[in-house]
């Protein structure tokens, strides 16, 4: 689930806000163009969207370069402790 800061950092991710909360109210836009709250509230499906696309392209990432290695992830774990 995401956060409000989560969201702001997708929708504003040169920063110039500062956010109290979850909520649109808690959101003070300091150096930053103002977003409706209409597009902060959408922002939540979009970053939910977002973060399973990132999250399954690690997993494919890792899955490659495992295979790349002909070792699985238990014997990578191994090697890493």
């Amino acid at each position: 689930m995401a956060r409000g800061s989560d969201v702001l950092t997708l929708l504003i991710p040169t920063g110039g806000w500062v956010i109290a909360g979850d909520d649109y109210e808690g959101i003070t836009f300091i150096e930053a163009n103002p977003i409706s709250k209409a597009q902060f509230e959408a922002g939540f499906a979009q970053y939910d969207a977002w973060k399973t696309e990132q999250d399954a392209k690690a997993s494919a990432d890792k899955a490659a370069l495992l295979a790349k290695l002909g070792i699985t992830a238990d014997e990578a774990k191994l090697l890493l402790s």
